[in-house]
């Protein structure tokens, strides 16, 4: 089967991974995972709050023999809406315990206080894209303004995880470990004893996750990244189990491929300078993206502000590096050759 197919993937003992739909999402899919055991049933993710997944996530359950409403807990590795929304919708309909890695506390709060006309919640974002030049962009966001948030998707979660925290799922102990980077409070689980580290989207086995795109900014994600990338090498070796892709068999081959993949972009990026970009837009402008190295403009305005804000990203660790120097100039952050 391919890994976007909907059913139950048993995975380990007690443990199956389950693709649930995204709406006309480039991921094509998020995986959640199925503990079960003598502690009873645990999601690892929750999935996007949609009817069409709810449906799909009862039928892989009901296959293996549970039911929603037997769902004890939802671990969650961070708060995109593919991840936690639907943990909420299994919260208020079958009292399922939420936990989220306590990092997420700040973006939560405030996604959770977005209305679904809030006419100011493109605010930060718009005051983010003119300290990366892209302020040619701000007319096509104020027009997508109409699209809401949906606020009545987010609920705090009964319990926040710390850093090295072991929890009981399914029958198992998983370490909880702080990972920022794709968010400031992203974590991932690791089951030592079995050799799996349930990933999230820190590590994905054919693409990279954005750096950094998220309501409350911090000052250097992709540093925050990469760091959270060598700590994966410092723990025991394990089996992916990522939210995105199929299971693969090794953590640090991927880490080791990410980390390299990243030693080329902030090469490719210092390129763009030195050709001439002079901010963050510009040089995403003489850069290649996605894996079909697509130029910037042809993508969606999404994903053109994602290509901008991973390039502001590595823009900054380049100036951290020495490579790079930068100043904000009339409220663009402008870089130059060092």
């Amino acid at each position: 089967m391919t890994w976007i197919e909907p059913g139950p993937e048993r995975v380990a003992s007690g443990v199956h991974r389950i693709a649930l739909p995204l709406p006309d999402d480039g991921l094509r899919a998020v995986n959640v995972y199925a503990l079960s055991g003598p502690g009873g049933l645990s999601l690892i993710d929750g999935g996007w709050a949609l009817a069409e997944s709810l449906e799909t996530l009862a039928s892989a359950l009901c296959s293996i023999g549970f039911g929603l409403a037997e769902i004890e807990q939802c671990l969650v590795t961070h708060v995109h809406r593919d991840h936690y929304t639907q943990a909420v919708t299994l919260q208020r309909e079958y009292g399922t315990r939420i936990s989220l890695g306590a990092g997420e506390r700040a973006n939560l709060d405030r996604v959770s206080r977005m209305s679904e006309a809030a006419g100011d919640r493109f605010v930060d974002t718009m005051s983010y894209l003119v300290r990366c030049g892209a302020g040619a962009l701000l007319a096509q966001l104020a027009q997508a303004r109409h699209s809401g948030d949906g606020a009545r998707d987010w609920a705090p979660p009964e319990h926040w995880l710390a850093d090295e925290q072991q929890v009981a799922a399914g029958g198992r102990e998983l370490t909880v470990v702080h990972t920022p980077g794709h968010t400031a409070g992203h974590v991932v689980f690791h089951d030592a004893a079995a050799g799996l580290l349930f990933a999230g989207d820190h590590v994905l086995p054919h693409i990279t996750p954005s750096i950094g795109f998220e309501p409350v900014r911090t000052a250097f994600p992709l540093r925050d990244y990469l760091d959270s990338l060598t700590l994966m090498l410092k723990r025991p070796d394990a089996r992916l189990l990522p939210a995105h892709g199929p299971v693969s068999e090794s953590v640090h081959a991927r880490v080791h491929e990410l980390l390299a993949h990243h030693d080329e972009r902030l090469d490719a990026t210092e390129h763009a300078v030195r050709a001439g970009a002079t901010d963050a837009y510009e040089a995403a402008g003489l850069l290649p993206w996605t894996r079909r190295e697509r130029r910037l403009a042809d993508l969606d305005l999404f994903n053109i502000m994602l290509a901008v804000s991973e390039t502001s990203a590595h823009l900054d660790v380049l100036v951290l590096q020495g490579r790079l120097r930068s100043e904000t100039v009339e409220g663009v952050e402008r870089y130059w050759i060092n």
